[in-house]
């Protein structure tokens, strides 16, 4: 808070004016510079799956384009007025792809902790290999990996190439369309 004030030219019982605490802070600072960045296509723009995509997809944007607040994120249920259209608009698009509203509900829950899960760990990447080349981290990942006894360890030692493969956004549009593809599974069989 302190360093907040000195940037803002001013005392930080001053920010109490304004704010309850530093958790107060940093959610206003979710909702706006994070969430707010969305600009949220019309409803029947795409098919519903690829709404839920692209909603995720911005998501994980303005995260990692303000890496720290992905930190800020976890364990938080976002409240801010640009989080509550945000939620508004994913319910609307998922109760009008049939889901059950338990669904609905779990799945306003998980797509955004995905997002922000993905965004936290390529943060920390960013932080922890400041300096050091991504490529060498993965290079010796696969070392120790391939180094492995085969016999206690058949299977990872097989996988060492898939396992340690990192090609752009690979994993994060995998994982997206795993749960994707569950909800549409939940519509399905309802």
């Amino acid at each position: 808070m302190r360093r907040v004030a000195e940037a803002l030219g001013t005392g930080p019982a001053s920010l109490y004016d304004y704010v309850d605490d530093k958790d107060d802070l940093l959610a206003i600072l979710v909702d706006r510079n994070a969430i707010g960045e969305f600009e949220l296509p019309a409803a029947h723009s795409a098919p519903w799956q690829d709404l839920v995509k692209d909603f995720v997809r911005l998501g994980r944007r303005a995260l990692t384009n303000h890496r720290d607040l992905a930190r800020a994120s976890m364990g938080v249920i976002p409240t801010g007025p640009n989080a509550l259209a945000a939620t508004e608009w994913l319910l609307g698009i998922l109760r009008g792809a049939g889901l059950p509203d338990q669904v609905c509900a779990y799945v306003c829950d998980l797509l955004p902790l995905y997002a922000t899960a993905i965004a936290f760990e390529e943060g920390l990447f960013m932080t922890t290999l400041s300096g050091m080349d991504f490529e060498a981290y993965i290079a010796g990942v696969r070392d120790r990996f391939a180094s492995l006894p085969t016999d206690r360890y058949p299977n990872l030692t097989a996988m060492v190439g898939p396992l340690t493969r990192d090609v752009g956004d690979e994993r994060f549009e995998f994982g997206l369309d795993v749960l994707v593809a569950g909800l549409a599974a939940q519509a399905h069989s309802r």
